[in-house]
């Protein structure tokens, strides 16, 4: 979603950089591997709140009472992985009357099970001007989000903190009850990681516009197979492949479990105005209708 852009590195110009290219780009892989593990044992800045379906009705039934609320959604992030799978499900399990895409352009879908999306185009420089695109809407799903080597120290800052908590913000002011906002493990304002920083630094943000319900999402390394190309993360991915299930389970979770997580967490109710999900809880609770279908 953020500014600037990356082309995948071509064939042909790895086979011509010769071995000391290639020692190179080895020994980078292993330095990411060692960094992206070293920030994932770390803890997250507080417990999660654990969540379980124990003691709840069955989610069919939960989500058919939702289902009767009539309730209006957005997407922010729809064109990224996690974004586009909370879309496809939400369309599949026919959670909300109405659903709108907020992004910076319009998405094209063949399928005749999304020609009812809306889609609302915005300038994120400019959001003040777009506020009514953030008016009418129940529920709302934050996947906003780029990375630091594709839009730059200051592109990824103003992407995944700044645009995150306008959209917020415009979101409580036009009406919005129920904001869900997909962070990452170890999120801590304090973090000496820039990353870690901005994701703690938006969570507190947020927080503070005083949403009827507050959930955050705090998952590990995404397993998903990304459209865009991310070499390093498909490292980190394909070393958590490489591990004993338990092991890789603390550390890492499929994208579809976290939109699962998302939706049922949403249709269940809550008396708190805080949820904080980790890892363990996203997972626990994406897989709590593993057999089960709307």
């Amino acid at each position: 979603m953020g500014p600037g852009g990356q082309e995948p590195r071509g064939r042909g110009e790895a086979l011509r950089s010769g071995p000391a290219a290639l020692s190179a780009a080895a020994a980078a892989a292993a330095l990411a591997l060692v960094a992206a593990l070293l920030l994932l044992r770390r803890e997250d800045a507080g417990p999660g709140t654990g969540c379980s379906m124990a003691g709840t009705p069955a989610l069919p039934k939960l989500r058919e009472d939702f289902r009767m609320q009539n309730k209006s959604v957005f997407i922010l992030g729809a064109s990224g992985e996690t974004g586009r799978v909370l879309l496809r499900e939400i369309l599949e399990q026919n959670l909300f009357s109405k659903v709108t895409l907020i992004g910076r352009r319009r998405l094209t879908f063949d399928d005749e099970a999304y020609k009812n999306v809306n889609q609302e185009v915005v300038d994120f420089e400019k959001l003040d001007d777009y506020a009514s695109a953030f008016q009418g809407h129940d529920v709302g799903f934050c996947c906003l989000g780029t990375t630091r080597k594709k839009a730059g120290a200051e592109g990824f800052v103003r992407v995944d903190r700044d645009y995150v908590f306008k959209s917020a913000e415009l979101a409580k002011a036009g009406g919005c009850k129920h904001f869900n906002l997909l962070s990452s493990k170890g999120a801590d304002k304090s973090s000496n990681f820039l990353y870690l920083q901005v994701k703690g630094e938006v969570e507190a943000r947020v927080e503070e516009l005083q949403f009827d319900r507050y959930s955050v999402f705090r998952p590990g390394v995404l397993l998903c197979d990304r459209q865009e190309s991310r070499p390093s993360e498909w490292l980190v991915r394909k070393f958590f492949g490489s591990l004993p299930e338990s092991w890789a389970s603390g550390h890492s979770v499929p994208v579809v479990t976290v939109v699962r997580a998302m939706l049922n967490n949403a249709v269940s109710p809550s008396g708190k105005k805080k949820e904080l999900l980790d890892n363990k809880a996203i997972h626990d609770l994406g897989k709590a209708d593993s057999c089960l279908k709307p």
